[in-house]
């Protein structure tokens, strides 16, 4: 199920007009277009991913060679 927020916008008497008929139109509503409309807007920046936080020092292939790099750094030599 979606959740939605109601908020407010205002519209130049053009566009609410504009609006109107297209919803009747295509036998919808004027929020639907709205909605569809800005979903589309925002699209580019819905899943946006986290940043990390942090930084690491090392070498840029260490995921790719970690055995090669822990045996030269001589991690768990006795």
């Amino acid at each position: 199920m979606t959740f939605v927020k109601k908020t407010s916008i205002y519209l130049e008497d053009e566009v609410d007009i504009a609006l109107a008929r297209r919803a009747d139109r295509e036998g919808t509503t004027k929020a639907a277009l709205i909605r569809a409309a800005l979903r589309e807007a925002a699209a580019g920046s819905m899943n946006v991913k986290p940043r990390a936080r942090g930084a690491f020092a090392g070498p840029a292939d260490l995921a790719e060679n970690a055995d090669e790099h822990l045996r030269t750094s001589g991690f768990g030599a006795t």
